[in-house]
């Protein structure tokens, strides 16, 4: 895989089981661009380790007054500059192309997997760490990825080093071979604190950044109750955790710093002075002392590259663990191994009833279905069934039935184009209007006619006076992020209209008018019946106005569907009903029972007047 070859086709299954296991993964899924890197590394660090054989041969030659052979030294010591300078160029090409396209399998990986949870998936992992696992701990996991090759490359040469002294120069190469893995296998006692300490750093980390996003998404709210100054020393504290987390992570990796240079220091005092009392025994060469101290010299370079993987490892290894804790969420609570042993049903043929089992809600093919809920949060979890990722459902739970086949059960792809939940926070991301509406639909509804049953035309007038560019063409102007710059109910209500574009066989909208007036709210009522007339629609609501206008209306009490029937029928016959649409209190519901006018009576006057 080159990077022009970028996105990947298919980024394949992550094995999410845990951290080390992701990185395993994404190793093996790179073979072919590890072996390249690792075969350029040993042309770099094996011109690296010639360079001290080539200098004590040249000072033999010097010694000896041999120019042919000082000739064919400098000839060896050309060929050793290009290995290097070659072998650096294009290790450091395809370590690159290894970090980037492993950072871009694990950013596929991680697009898809919000694709296949959607909103649900903040509602599990909190969207800060979202946001983190998508950039920093990204670009983490693909440093040791990238790592591997080069340690491997300079572990070998290191291995070569020494060999190679013991045959040139056995009585100092001795020294050499038991000195040099004692400077490799030194700091492996301060690692594991080491990687404690970048684990709390990265934690701490990664709190602020959840506390910040958070911050961000809610900046409308804390104004509007003078709430700045206190989020804002939240995060001035969490800000000096991090600080402080990170300077005593910095404090012991700069002590394994010092480790590696004081003890290869050390060998190479240790060399010269052992070697300078074989010199003057007559027992080893000076070209062969002079080779000797040039290779453990030379030796330091690639030791750093043990410094690095170890770096690299302490750093990426909970980033990877964030990466497959997020990657291993399934669209149920069941195991996702189970979910996958299980083959897809057929999807069910069109024009079938959406069935939950858990709370007993029927919505029939075809009609215009509304749902109360007293508890917002329960009729929040309901959407989610009746589309088919219960989130919070218990493992086993059973999901919704759409023509009697589990929706969560079906493949992806084909739940969403049969059932379209809009949740009642619904996001608008950044772009021209055009764009908002580009999303797969049948095309039987045209973004004019959505518009026009979600009523939109003051928008699209907002819209068009705040972008003179889109005078001609509305669907030009262009929205600000997350819509910001529109109110509550003009993103409700430009959301609605997306969704009603779409044309699904099965739509769920939770709450879609709960922050416009009562009468737009009404005409939202009266388009959205005329649009989806024939198709299947649930109307999560305990608005009185889309009430009425529903085919059926069931109750949800105390977590169970009541008999349904239509708004009239249980505001007449359903107390509890009655209760929840008009707040009644429990005094005003004595006085209904003793015949006395209440609100429910007084609300039908008012509609059958309207």
């Amino acid at each position: 895989m080159q990077i022009s070859d970028l996105p990947y086709p298919d980024p394949g299954e992550p094995d999410a089981r845990s951290g080390p296991a992701f990185l395993l993964w994404l190793g093996r899924g790179q073979l072919g661009g590890q072996a390249r890197s690792l075969l350029w590394g040993l042309v770099h660090f094996g011109g690296v380790a010639g360079l001290p054989y080539a200098v004590g041969l040249g000072v033999d030659a010097v010694v000896r007054r041999d120019g042919t052979r000082l000739l064919q030294v400098g000839g060896l010591l050309l060929l050793l500059g290009i290995a290097i300078s070659v072998g650096d160029a294009m290790l450091h090409r395809t370590a690159v192309t290894n970090w980037i396209t492993a950072a871009a399998r694990v950013q596929q990986l991680l697009a898809r997997k919000t694709a296949e949870l959607g909103s649900a998936l903040t509602r599990r992992v909190a969207a800060g760490e979202v946001v983190s696992v998508s950039t920093g701990d990204v670009e983490k996991i693909g440093w040791f990825v990238e790592a591997v090759s080069r340690f491997l490359a300079a572990a070998l040469t290191v291995v070569a080093i020494c060999v190679g002294l013991l045959f040139y120069a056995p009585s100092i190469g001795v020294v050499v071979a038991i000195g040099v893995p004692v400077l490799a296998l030194s700091v492996l006692p301060l690692l594991p604190r080491a990687t404690r300490r970048a684990d709390v750093q990265r934690e701490k980390a990664g709190k602020a950044t959840e506390l910040a996003s958070d911050t961000v998404a809610g900046l409308r709210v804390l104004r509007g109750i003078g709430g700045e100054e206190l989020f804002l020393g939240r995060y001035r504290e969490a800000s000096q955790e991090v600080r402080r987390a990170a300077v005593r992570s910095a404090r012991m990796w700069a002590l394994i710093a010092a480790v590696q240079v004081l003890l290869p220091g050390a060998l190479l005092i240790t060399v010269i002075w052992y070697g300078s009392a074989l010199v003057l025994d007559g027992r080893l060469a000076v070209g062969e002392l002079v080779a000797a101290f040039s290779a453990v010299s030379t030796m330091l370079y690639p030791l750093r590259h043990f410094q690095e993987i170890a770096m690299a490892y302490s750093f990426s290894r909970p980033s990877a663990v964030r990466a497959a804790r997020v990657l291993s969420l399934t669209r149920t609570d069941g195991p996702a191994d189970a979910a996958a042993a299980v083959a897809s049903p057929p999807a069910p043929a069109p024009g079938g009833d959406l069935y939950d089992a858990e709370t007993g809600v029927l919505a029939p093919a075809g009609r215009f279905t509304a749902v109360v809920c007293g508890d917002p949060d329960l009729a929040g979890r309901l959407a989610e069934r009746l589309g088919g990722h219960p989130m919070d459902s218990a493992a086993g739970a059973p999901s919704a039935l759409l023509g009697g086949v589990a929706l969560d059960e079906l493949p992806l792809d084909t739940a969403r184009e049969l059932v379209l939940v809009q949740d009642k926070d619904p996001v608008l991301l950044s772009g021209t209007l055009r764009e908002l509406f580009d999303v797969p639909a049948s095309g039987s509804v045209t973004p004019g006619a959505a518009l026009a049953a979600a009523q939109c035309g003051d928008v699209l007038d907002a819209l068009v006076q705040s972008a003179p560019d889109a005078v001609d063409d509305p669907m030009d102007a262009r929205i600000t992020e997350r819509g910001r710059s529109l109110s509550g109910g003009q993103r409700q209500r430009l959301a609605l209209a997306r969704s009603l574009v779409t044309d699904p066989e099965v739509l769920v909208l939770d709450e879609p008018t709960s922050a416009v007036d009562s009468h737009t709210e009404a005409r939202i009522a009266d388009g959205i019946t005329a649009l989806r007339s024939g198709r299947t629609t649930v109307v999560l609501a305990s608005s009185p106005l889309l009430l009425d206008r529903a085919d059926r209306v069931v109750l949800v009490h105390e977590g169970r569907a009541l008999p349904a029937g239509t708004h009239r029928e249980l505001l007449r016959g359903e107390p509890r009903y009655r209760a929840v649409v008009t707040r009644e209190t429990e005094e005003e519901q004595r006085r209904a029972g003793l015949g006395l006018a209440g609100p429910a009576e007084e609300l039908t006057e008012i509609e059958e007047s309207a």
